[in-house]
């Protein structure tokens, strides 16, 4: 079975491949980020465009082709988009979603150790949105 897991955020994503005997990483790096200055309050404020958002995702969900069960991870809210992005472009990749995590900044051989675990046991499985 192959089994994959992705750590997200708005800035990059970290797709793992992992077995018992070892793991394969891979880091997709999100589109830069454009920077705004609002002339009234004089902040700054950066964001992506919807556009490299999308790029992204599409890139990520061909990174995670092949894959029989998926773990999401992240510590905010991109994880969520990715997976409202996949349901709705990719519903082949986002039906093998298995669960959806919030993980903070962990190192990589926490987030290794964890994915083990998690695909050692049982877990809910996500039901598609209709």
């Amino acid at each position: 079975m192959r089994q994959m897991a992705i750590w997200i955020d708005h800035q990059q994503t970290h797709v793992f491949h992992v077995t018992e005997e070892t793991f394969e990483e891979a880091t997709l790096a999100s589109p830069a980020h454009h920077i705004h200055r609002h002339p009234k309050s004089q902040q700054t404020r950066t964001h992506n465009h919807p556009e490299d958002e999308h790029r992204f995702f599409d890139e990520v969900i061909r990174a995670l082709a092949g894959a029989e069960e998926i773990l999401i991870m992240g510590p905010s809210v991109t994880k969520l988009h990715f997976l409202r992005y996949a349901q709705q472009h990719a519903p082949a990749v986002a039906s093998h979603v298995v669960g959806l995590e919030t993980a903070d900044h962990p190192t990589d051989r926490q987030l290794v150790a964890h994915i083990r675990h998690y695909f050692g046991t049982e877990r809910p499985r996500i039901v598609p949105a209709t």
